[in-house]
This record gives structure tokens, sequence and C-alpha cells, in this order.
């Protein structure tokens, strides 16, 4: 039997409320050349019976059960079971585009210099509206940088090279909830990346997903990534090749101080709470931020970055003489920021001067 070109791989725990969805979504690519992988690792609900129930019908589908585990682990197991060349990561309560395969996979094909490849996608609520179009950075010093601050692609877009993968070791699992950006950054040392400005999926996102919990490990996982890079690229052993478990006290062992830690939990919160649309609460989230006396040992594009956050919350209010001058604060904050931050504002009242003319329904702002 012919290997398949493609493997997509899918983790599910506890996920049956989208589940049906997102798997026909792969079922219905028009790309066709592909297995499609799913790993349950320790779902009480029924997401093993609808994901076997496909497997029943369709034998690209394979079902696999493993002990219940972190999320970076449950993806090294699928991932270790790909027989394709690439690996396309699915998470389980998105929806892929009928051509996302097929983009895909005709642009890795013509640029064998690329690695890892994303997409733009449209973001929707829990009950499939639209939340605007969200498409991510082709810039080569943002792709390609393994000291990049922010992962520069959604993660369930991406297809990636398995010879890739395999050669950085795939994720981390002490990483349990930022092995994306870990794993990119291990990536862009070798690797180059790119993305596809056409969108490829419709990335689900909703209230109920800002858990503190989750958002503060995610940062401390987050801060361990950059650390990790740091000694690389300096020439010393990588810390977290030994390190199983991210915690404040390794964080702070390793010289990222408590008011550190608490600053960039601070900042990833209020972001968090503005991606789920909860714009009121991440608004004086970050006012209260900046006003803190912690804050006075951020770094200043943490400083600006948040105040180019509430910036865009204001815009998201109408109140757009408050957000140009918030935004004029991020820029006297730190000037080299103005290319980046001000191209929010300046794509959005392109769309909003271009839309009095001609109406454009279902376009957003990234």
């Amino acid at each position: 039997m012919n290997k398949p070109l493609v493997s997509v791989v899918m983790v599910i725990c506890n996920v049956d409320r989208f589940l049906r969805e997102s798997i026909e979504s792969i079922l219905g690519q028009t790309f066709r050349d592909f297995e499609f992988i799913i790993v349950d690792f320790g779902s009480t609900d029924n997401s093993r019976t609808i994901a076997s129930s496909y497997a029943e019908k369709d034998r690209r589908v394979q079902v696999h059960e493993i002990p219940n585990c972190g999320l970076a682990e449950a993806r090294n197991a699928g991932a270790f079971l790909a027989q394709g060349r690439y690996i396309a990561v699915m998470d389980a309560d998105d929806i892929s585009l009928p051509n996302r395969l097929q983009s895909e996979v005709d642009f890795m094909e013509k640029h064998s210099e690329v690695s890892i490849l994303g997409g733009a996608t449209q973001w929707i609520d829990e009950a499939g509206n639209s939340l605007g179009i969200h498409r991510f950075s082709n810039h080569d010093h943002e792709l390609n940088s393994p000291s990049t601050l922010a992962f520069p692609f959604c993660h369930p877009t991406v297809l990636i090279r398995k010879q890739a993968f395999m050669q950085v070791g795939g994720y981390r699992t002490g990483f349990t909830f930022g092995e994306d950006y870990d794993l990119w950054l291990r990536l862009a040392e070798h690797f180059r990346g790119a993305n596809l400005e056409q969108v490829v999926l419709k990335y689900r996102n909703h209230p109920y997903q800002v858990q503190s919990r989750k958002s503060r490990q995610q940062s401390l996982c987050l801060l361990a990534a950059q650390v990790s890079a740091g000694c690389r690229r300096d020439g010393k052993p990588d810390p977290f090749d030994s390190i199983k478990e991210i915690t404040p006290s390794v964080l702070a062992s390793l010289g990222v101080s408590e008011a550190m830690q608490q600053i960039a939990v601070t900042r990833d919160w209020i972001r968090a709470m503005y991606e789920a649309c909860q714009y009121s609460s991440a608004l004086e989230a970050a006012l209260d931020a900046l006003q803190s006396p912690e804050w006075k040992s951020a770094e200043r594009w943490q400083t600006a970055d948040t105040r180019l956050l509430a910036a865009r919350v204001y815009w998201k209010q109408k109140r757009f003489a408050r957000g140009l001058l918030t935004a004029g604060h991020a820029f006297m904050t730190r000037p080299i920021m103005i290319g980046r931050p001000l191209k929010p504002l300046l794509r959005w009242f392109r769309f909003r001067k271009a839309s009095t003319r001609a109406p454009q329904p279902g376009r957003g702002v990234a």
C-alpha cells in the first residue's frame, strides 16, 4: 500500500460538542491523498465513539487511544504515527475549508525551502458566526527568527514537513500549553516558514476558552520557551531538555523574576480576553495593569504592546480619538514599534473607508 502524502493529526479529549463538524471538514477536502490520525487521550464523553464511527466508514481514518496525558504528548503520539511527507495539524473544534490541504500542499511542493506553512483564518464563535478575518505575518524577520516574541502562525492551520518535525524532536512535553511556540522556535533555528494569504480554516473562539489556570500556565510556558531559545543562541545547554514541568520556581532559578512572570501573565491574560471578544474586560485589565506599581519594572515593548492592545479595544468601541491617543502613547514608549502597532489600526481605517463606498460583508480586521 502506498504511503499518503499528508498525515492529518487531531487529538481529542472530551470535545464531542464540535467534533463531527471538524472531522467532516477534513473528510470533505478536495485533496484526497491523506490519512487521518485521531488520538483520544482520555475522553469520558462521546468523543471516542464519534471518532470511531467515522473510522468504520472511511479507511483513511485511524483512531488510537492512549492514557490521559498532556496535550504535547498526545500530539506527539499522533505525529510519530504519521506516514506522510507532511503533517497537517487539526484541532477538534475548528473547521478546515475544503481547499485547505490542496492549497497548502501545492505551495509546499513548489517551495522546498519552506518546512512549516500556515494560513489565514476566519474566527467564529461557538454558534459559527463570523468574528472577522485574521491574517498572519509574511515578514521574514518575524517568520524566520528564533527570537520572535510571538508564534507567527495559527497552529491548527499549519502543514509541517515530517522530516523537519522529527529532526527537532517534535513537541516537548514540559510545554503544557505552549508546545506550538516552543516547537516553532526550534524549527526556526534550522528551517524556513511561510503563511498563505488565503483563509484556510475557521478558527472557533468562545469565551469559555479563557480559563485563568490555563492562561497562567501558558504564559509561563511562553516565557520558558524564550529562555530556552536564548540559552541555545548563547551556546549554552538547553535547561528544558530535562525539565518535565515548568513552574514559577523553575523560571526564577533561571533568572526570570516573580515580577517579570506576573507582568507576562497579566499581559497574556489581557490578550486572551481581547481575543475572546471580551473587550470591556480586556480594556479594564490593561488600564489597571499600566497603572500598577509592578508595571514599572516591565520592559518598554511590554508597556507599548499593552497600550496598543488598549488602543485596539478603543477602536472596537468606536472611541477613535481615544484609540489614536493611546496608540500614540505606545509609539512614544517604543518608537521602533511604529510600523507594527499601527498596521491593525490603519488596515481597519482603510476597510471602514472602503466599506462606505462599497460594503463588503464577511471581512474583518487582522
